[in-house]
């Protein structure tokens, strides 16, 4: 709750900071060729965080819980911020009433939900043709392949009906974890944790590379050379929108959530609120994206405002990348300095950057072990999913597991629900002869 609380209704607030600030500021300084709908835009390009980078500087093991909310809002944060941008951009916003507001509202849900609709019928599609379909469970490389195309294909077809691509392909990611991890052998689960985790890393690093060779094209400079000073000052507004559109959510929305939490652990302390705040402040690929989108439809290189904010937009990240990138390390050992020690004694998984999902991944053994363990004595604080599911709390997470092993693991397969076939390809019968 606390990541969509971050994710969604935060930067629903941070866009309306942002954006409110640039109508104001900006309107001002009359920049060339902006109107309304350029400032929305800005609002939902600098919305968008960039976790990638974030997760790199923040450790699992060092900061469990930090992290879980970071990468969680971070991807939410995205997927808000591009339906957002996508919203916006339907619209003639030249001439704002209150309509054009009940419709943007009502074209941002649509694409909300049916983004999210599209990635957990895809996922479930996946673990069904898995479960019962023998072309699924015909070879290791069939159900990688499978798993893979499934995934992509969620994508594909988001941005085919202009829908959110990014939202899609994550709740399409937490379907397959959730289903059709379970539902293959136990080759196919290593390939696939090593083959994403291989593909991740190479597209992070491709992103980094592209933001960095874009920023050194000199064209689009040329047209902003003679102003200097007020370049300097779209790209120092921005960065200054940024923190305060960041601040505007992250404390009131920590309050709130503090407010719903009944026991004092479970609760965000201000220390940690501050980090939160500091380690969204950075922005990526989707912003850049997103500006490019939006101001090169007729030239940044014709167009002096296009020009500005393109080149502002490439300053604000790489500052807030290296800046406040550098900076992040040294704030959350400054803040929390116990963090390090109280997780290495809770987390037992080994070390390995942003493995989100290595808690998900223990063997089924660790897993009946520790939920057979004495639910009676004290747990201290859920720091990593393996807790959570150890010791569940009485929430909207203990229904679903009930409708879950009711209802939903016996028709798409899962953990404890994915019966041996003889069929199906395992490492013991690979080697075993034909008695036939």
């Amino acid at each position: 709750m606390t990541i969509i609380l971050f994710g969604a209704f935060g930067t629903l607030i941070s866009f309306v900071t942002i954006s409110f600030g640039a109508v104001e500021i900006f309107g001002r300084m009359k920049l060339d060729s902006l109107d309304i709908g350029d400032f929305l835009a800005i609002g939902a390009i600098f919305s968008a965080t960039d976790s990638v980078c974030t997760l790199q500087v923040l450790n699992q093991d060092e900061t469990p819980l930090l992290y879980s909310l970071v990468f969680g809002e971070g991807v939410v944060n995205d997927a808000t911020s591009v339906v957002l941008f996508n919203a916006v951009q339907n619209f003639d916003l030249t001439h704002i009433n209150t309509k054009i507001l009940f419709q943007l509202t009502g074209n941002f849900l649509y694409l909300f939900v049916i983004s999210t609709f599209l990635g957990v019928i895809a996922g479930l599609l996946s673990a069904y043709a898995i479960k019962k379909l023998y072309f699924g469970r015909h070879s290791t490389d069939r159900e990688v392949a499978l798993m893979i195309l499934m995934a992509y294909l969620s994508y594909m077809i988001a941005e085919l009906f202009d829908l959110s691509a990014i939202l899609t392909v994550f709740f399409c990611g937490i379907v397959m974890s959730h289903y059709t991890w379970h539902n293959v052998t136990e080759s196919s689960r290593i390939t696939t944790k090593h083959a994403f985790a291989t593909l991740s890393f190479m597209a992070e690093i491709f992103i980094f590379l592209y933001v960095g060779t874009d920023a050194m094209d000199i064209e689009k400079w040329r047209f902003v050379k003679s102003s200097p000073g007020e370049s300097i000052a779209v790209s120092s507004i921005l960065l200054g929108l940024v923190l305060i559109g960041r601040a505007a959510f992250v404390f009131p929305l920590s309050f709130l959530s503090n407010l719903a939490k009944r026991n004092p652990s479970e609760k965000i302390e201000f220390k940690q609120q501050i980090t939160i705040w500091w380690a969204g402040l950075m922005r990526g690929a989707v912003s850049v994206a997103l500006a490019y989108n939006k101001f090169t439809r007729l030239g940044h290189t014709q167009l002096r405002g296009n020009a500005i904010m393109i080149t502002s937009t490439i300053t604000v990240v790489l500052f807030s990348t290296v800046v406040f990138g550098f900076l992040t390390k040294p704030l959350v050992r400054l803040l929390l300095p116990t963090m390090r020690h109280s997780s290495s004694m809770l987390s037992s998984e080994p070390s390995s950057p942003k493995s989100f999902i290595v808690p998900l991944l223990g063997n089924d053994q660790d897993f009946e072990e520790d939920a057979e363990a004495d639910k009676s004595t004290y747990v201290p604080r859920p720091t990593s999913i393996r807790m959570l599911l150890t010791a569940p709390t009485h929430t909207v997470h203990r229904y679903w597991r009930k409708f879950d092993d009711r209802f939903m693991r016996p028709v798409f397969g899962g953990r404890g629900f994915a019966p041996f076939v003889p069929g199906s390809p395992t490492e013991q019968s690979v080697h075993l002869p034909d008695h036939n």
